[in-house]
């Protein structure tokens, strides 16, 4: 099993403190964001981690000495929506996590033994312009949405089996010839493809993950560490 980590982003509403950091290489406590991801990976017994870089991509040349990671350069992260990223990586996807390295993970609810590709999904509300997930009694994913109110969303976590990777890996390459993805994220294709690949929800706590895209983000998750005596050494 793999997975591939997102981390070409440039985190500007994280500014300044994305200036001269990349913001999974932000520190809550002692340990960075995709740094935990990572150490949680690696207990799930995840061997092999790709991850993405594009912006201040230098800062993330440890990974590789302190982890053994496969770092992959996107260098038209500031161009192009993650569709661009996905493509770069589009050989590893089969029997693989995705997940954004803009996230920290709470707790680890990663599986080891997972077979069904599947959004992990936490239930928010009051949120706008996020990605619902619909699904029926069998939790089988059957619509992705772009809306705001409450329900279960997108939390940046997926994992694709290797039958789907496959089927998945073939759509980016159809998408990159077409030539027009600037604007497409890569959860656009899965949304698209729906009806010919199985994907199932995987319920997480909604405190179980906390995307940080802003400083008041950051804040939040400083103060709930905080509150519910999490361990950040």
């Amino acid at each position: 099993m793999r997975a591939i980590i997102l981390a070409a982003g440039m985190g500007t509403r994280l500014r300044p403190l994305t200036l001269t950091t990349p913001k999974s290489l932000i520190k809550i406590g002692k340990e960075t964001l995709i740094e935990r991801q990572i150490r949680f990976l690696r207990e799930v017994e995840v061997d092999e981690i790709i991850v993405v870089t594009g912006y201040l991509a230098e800062k993330f040349q440890f990974l590789e000495d302190k982890f053994g990671v496969t770092l992959v350069h996107n260098d038209r992260y500031d161009s192009y929506n993650n569709f661009y990223t996905m493509y770069l990586v589009r050989d590893y996807l089969s029997d693989c996590y995705v997940i954004d390295a803009d996230n920290y993970l709470v707790e680890n609810f990663l599986e080891s033994d997972i077979k069904q590709s599947t959004y992990f999904s936490a239930y928010k509300e009051d949120f706008k312009d996020e990605w619902l997930l619909k699904f029926n009694s069998a939790s089988q994913v059957n619509d992705i949405v772009v809306t705001s109110g409450k329900g279960y969303i997108l939390s940046g976590v997926s994992y694709w089996s290797s039958e789907s990777g496959e089927f998945l890996k073939n759509v980016l390459e159809d998408y990159y010839q077409l030539g027009d993805f600037a604007d497409l994220y890569w959860d656009n294709l899965v949304m698209d493809n729906l009806e010919k690949i199985s994907v199932s929800i995987k319920k997480i706590s909604s405190d179980a993950i906390f995307e940080v895209d802003s400083l008041s983000d950051l804040e939040n998750l400083k103060e709930f560490v905080l509150k519910a005596g999490i361990n950040t050494d």
